[in-house]
């Protein structure tokens, strides 16, 4: 784990400090990790709807054919085969 260090009104770290105190994080850079965790799903869940959304408005839905599926499995492969990060499920890079 690197560090980091930052700079915070006294009144900011005050709140910091009484987060921890009154129990969950033991020790205020838990308390900074959580809230960066926090932030990173929150910013993922905007993602994700941001796609959803695109997806409703894209039009109609229309059936997949052997084709389509036949195109999306070379184009993976494609992918895998240059290490494309995201390639693979659990590999966003």
């Amino acid at each position: 784990m690197t560090s980091l260090n930052i700079s915070l009104p006294k009144v900011m770290k005050d709140y910091v400090e009484s987060r921890v105190q009154e129990g969950g994080f033991s020790t205020p850079s838990e308390y900074m990790r959580a809230l960066v965790r926090e932030d990173q799903k929150r910013k993922a869940e905007e993602k994700l709807e941001a796609l959803l959304l695109e997806g409703i408005q894209s039009g109609p839905a229309t059936p997949m054919t052997p084709q389509d599926w036949k195109e999306i499995r070379a184009e993976v492969l494609r992918r895998v085969q240059r290490g494309e990060p995201g390639s693979l499920p659990g590999d966003e890079g």
